[in-house]
């Protein structure tokens, strides 16, 4: 008889118990309606900006109608802040966008990043920013690609205000966020589920979730997650060759993968014990789609979590920061702003 043993391929998961164990906060905060947003900001003034497709939104205040105080001709990856309140708009395709905190065009910087699928900025002074090139596209389907994509194709890029370029890291997998630590820039990997600073090294690993933004709050961090890790797409990881004929027969938006969108179609793989009883889906059952935000403490070590689980809406968190007072989230799967009172 013999006995054959995998080769693990993944480190150890975090489960979500504990401080990261299963709640409704995402479901039951406060919403406005953000469409086609990816990414926020707090503005020199207070106010709250928002990169809502080709326009930048600023909002004075949660009630406030929100005001466009500039308008690009491609849609906004990302949006980063200097100390002194300048505002970089990195768009699809690499244009760049410097404004002044008065929202007027700065000219002494470069019209293009260099990055066709920027997914993250960042302010190291004011004649200086990092880009983070996520390596595998800005589509609908990128977060299945990186799911199944191997290929180390990000980079963190160091852009002068004089243009010249310097790629500070690279080999990447699949890079969604971008946060000065104490000891320089760490940088989230979507699928790797990790935390690294520039010279590659983890500062934390095994994260439940598809990562997106982190971002600075008192005592810590706020860490975004596109989707929570599924056990049956871990389990795939192993079998290279019905990988490899989904990757090869299948389009991407019908892989086996984490997605941003709840929504049920019959087009889409499913996971049987995500489907209805009794006409509905249960908080427990799996899903591809997973609204998560991780509190983290300076040590990057999680100390809460608001979730939107298997029948709740607002999957897809990508952004969170800490304004007025409370956790203002950006969601993708609903385009929408939530608002979460911080928990005592």
């Amino acid at each position: 008889m013999k006995l054959f043993r995998r080769a693990k391929t993944t480190s150890p998961t975090m489960t979500l118990e504990g401080v990261l164990g299963q709640n409704n906060r995402l479901d039951e905060a406060q919403a406005r309606p953000a469409a086609g947003a990816r990414a926020i900001a707090v503005a020199a003034d207070g106010a709250l900006l928002v990169a809502q497709d080709r326009a930048l939104v600023r909002i004075k205040d949660w009630q406030a109608e929100g005001q466009i105080v500039h308008r690009v001709a491609d849609r906004i990856l990302a949006l980063c802040l200097s100390a002194q309140g300048a505002i970089a708009l990195v768009c699809e395709g690499g244009a760049l966008h410097v404004l002044a905190p008065d929202f007027t065009p700065d000219r002494s910087w470069p019209q293009t990043s260099g990055i066709a699928a920027a997914s993250d900025a960042l302010f190291t002074s004011e004649s200086e920013m990092l880009i983070l090139d996520g390596g595998i596209g800005s589509g609908e389907d990128s977060l299945a690609r990186a799911t199944w994509d191997d290929s180390a194709k990000g980079a963190v890029v160091r852009l002068a205000q004089d243009g010249t370029r310097h790629v500070l890291a690279g080999d990447l997998h699949a890079p969604a966020g971008l946060c000065m630590g104490p000891d320089g820039p760490l940088i989230t990997q979507m699928e790797r589920a990790c935390i690294s600073d520039a010279s590659g090294r983890v500062m934390r690993g095994g994260l439940p979730g598809y990562l997106g933004r982190l971002r600075p709050v008192a005592g810590g961090y706020l860490l975004a997650c596109l989707a929570r890790r599924d056990p049956l797409i871990e389990f795939l990881k192993t079998e290279h060759a019905f990988v490899a004929e989904m990757k090869r027969t299948i389009a991407p938006a019908h892989w086996i993968s984490p997605r941003i969108d709840p929504a049920f179609s019959h087009d889409f793989p499913i996971e049987m014990g995500a489907t209805r009883l009794f006409g509905q889906v249960k908080a427990w059952a799996p899903s591809f789609s997973y609204g998560l935000l991780i509190e983290l403490d300076d040590q990057l070590r999680p100390t809460g979590s608001a979730h939107s689980r298997a029948n709740g809406a607002r999957h897809g968190i990508c952004d969170a920061l800490v304004w007025q007072g409370a956790t203002i989230a950006l969601c993708l799967g609903t385009g929408e702003l939530l608002r979460l009172e911080t928990e005592e």
